[in-house]
């Protein structure tokens, strides 16, 4: 479910929250990152159920409006169009996702249904919903489309969403662009009824379990040697006031220069400037680049640049 620019992430923002609190308990830091990583699934899992909860919410609406005393025509004949949208019901049939919501213990809209409720005002104030309901059928492909757009423009942008999500759990602030493009991406992924609905690993294998624990270990047990690396390349800032997010992007990313042999040169020259574009100063990018090109050819000339294995084929 992560991919290795989420696991950098992860890292970066540990190592800045031991520097933050002083902390040096390597363990107890360590452990953190992990349970903050396996918190990613339980916000895919999270906001992948509000789905299938405002489809039963809304069918329960349905069924009870139908049996109102005085219901109206269109109450007592409503269009169930919505409900049965063919990739609503491929989640809410899903096997595997009320399995994963039972294992991990998720039920939170039970006791939260008024996010629901507001996510279907919501739903059924837009203009997407309207167009959608004004045609009596639709194609997979045009119940697949709907719910993308849904996603995309409603459920995801709702500020009381995401409030609720900052409450709940503060880190997954950071992790709700990636989940939000992973859900947006299985939704589209979806062929036809037949598919069946996949819940993916946190991890894509050992590998990048692996690779997070190295990378925060390996980063933070050697931030002296790692900083030494850099500290005499800055003539033009003033090193006192280098951001220190920017300082651990350049230890991470040395880090990986020299003790990861098999993630190529471009690959981790790319992702930190990724990651420092995202997440630091406006200038920072432009600061680490000059660095690392420069490091990359001073490593390459000592031949301290041994790059091999699967990742360069």
């Amino acid at each position: 479910m992560l991919n290795r620019r989420h696991i950098r992430i992860k890292v970066m923002q540990s190592i800045y929250a031991m520097h933050q609190h002083q902390s040096d308990q390597l363990d107890k830091e360590e452990k953190f990152l992990f349970q903050s990583i396996e918190n990613t699934q339980d916000l895919y899992l999270l906001l992948l159920s509000a789905l299938v909860e405002i489809k039963k919410k809304e069918e329960l609406y349905i069924d009870l409006a139908s049996k109102k005393h005085l219901a109206t025509k269109e109450e007592r004949n409503p269009s169930l169009k919505f409900v049965h949208n063919k990739v609503l019901m491929a989640f809410a049939n899903s096997a595997a996702l009320e399995n994963a919501l039972e294992e991990r213990k998720i039920k939170n809209w039970q006791q939260n249904d008024d996010i629901i409720l507001y996510l279907i005002e919501s739903i059924k104030a837009s203009a997407l919903y309207e167009r959608y309901m004004s045609n009596a059928t639709s194609s997979f492909e045009d119940d697949r489309n709907f719910l993308a757009d849904l996603y995309t423009e409603v459920i995801a942008p709702s500020e009381k969403l995401y409030d609720y999500l900052e409450d709940h759990k503060l880190t997954w602030l950071d992790d709700l662009p990636g989940i939000n493009t992973l859900i947006l991406k299985q939704i589209k992924q979806l062929k036809s009824e037949r598919d069946v609905v996949v819940i993916p690993e946190v991890y894509k294998d050992e590998d990048d379990k692996e690779f997070v624990k190295n990378l925060f270990r390996k980063t933070v047990l050697n931030e002296v040697e790692l900083s030494k690396e850099y500290i005499d390349k800055t003539p033009n800032w003033d090193v006192e006031r280098i951001a220190e997010l920017d300082t651990i992007i350049l230890k991470m990313a040395i880090c990986e220069l020299l003790k990861f042999p098999s993630i190529p040169t471009k690959v981790t020259i790319n992702e930190y400037l990724e990651i420092a574009k995202e997440y630091s100063t406006p200038k920072s990018s432009i600061f680490i680049n000059g660095i690392l090109d420069n490091l990359v050819k001073e490593f390459e000339k000592d031949k301290r640049l041994t790059k091999s294995g699967r990742g360069l084929l």
